[in-house]
């Protein structure tokens, strides 16, 4: 899915940014809210953290649990839909790459990345960046103020969205059925590692170079989550703690 943060912006201009872009802007001066690994198994999230749901969609659910004695997310969907946003400032110039794991239950089986009504994950992970609006077209420009209208002045402009898929090549990308302001890039496919933690390291600011032809603005944020509401299936995920660094020299 790329629903999660932008179906309300599809039902109401047609476009898709809305949704996915429900994650407040943080600061410029914005730390990462706190690991998942500090906190209580079973405790509540950090305060920092956001609960990003559809409207008239059921809700995913999301706890915190250990697994093998380090507190990770879990995040349990059933025809339903739901991140959780960390609202963060991250300066893509000097940490532009981003490290995190997750482990997946199951693949979707209906799940087809081509189609909006196919377009669900086992995972994904969006991350969220601000791209000055006189940069965009005029077109886009309008849609993004139409959706700061509705959603307020904290939608972003742009994301890249790494996604667990059922069948698509590793590396396969393209931009969301529903907008050209998300660029969805499969790091996972198929059933092959399934219940096995995965490891990733992305250079975000390159990937955003690639997708948008343009130098990367700061990061304003990640979300992290699942959705199964158009396949009508279920799934279980889990993340471990999001991290940014500078590049290995």
């Amino acid at each position: 899915m790329t629903r999660l943060f932008i179906r309300a912006f599809v039902v109401v201009l047609m476009s898709g940014l809305i949704g996915v872009f429900a994650v407040p802007a943080a600061p410029l001066s914005a730390p990462l809210p706190t690991p998942f690994s500090s906190l209580i198994v079973g405790g509540p999230l950090d305060p920092g953290y956001r609960r990003l749901t559809i409207p008239k969609v059921r809700p995913n659910t999301f706890s915190l649990v250990d697994d093998a004695g380090i507190t990770v997310l879990k995040v349990a969907s059933d025809n339903s839909a739901g991140s959780i946003g960390l609202p963060f400032s991250v300066d893509t110039s000097l940490t532009p790459v981003m490290s995190w794991r997750w482990k997946v239950n199951r693949v979707l089986d209906k799940a087809d990345i081509n189609t909006k009504l196919g377009d669900d994950y086992a995972a994904r992970v969006y991350v969220l960046f601000d791209v000055p609006l006189a940069s965009l077209s005029f077109t886009d420009r309008t849609k993004i103020r139409l959706a700061r209208m509705i959603a307020g002045d904290d939608v972003p402009t742009a994301a890249i969205c790494y996604v667990w898929d059922n069948k698509s090549a590793i590396g396969y990308n393209r931009w969301s059925p529903f907008t050209n302001r998300v660029r969805t890039i499969v790091l996972q496919s198929g059933s092959t590692s399934v219940n096995q933690w995965v490891t990733e390291t992305r250079d975000v600011a390159a990937d955003f170079r690639a997708a948008f032809g343009m130098a990367p603005p700061r990061i304003i944020g990640v979300a992290i989550g699942n959705d199964s509401d158009q396949t009508d299936e279920k799934v279980t995920t889990w993340f471990g703690d999001v991290v940014f660094k500078a590049p290995a020299k």
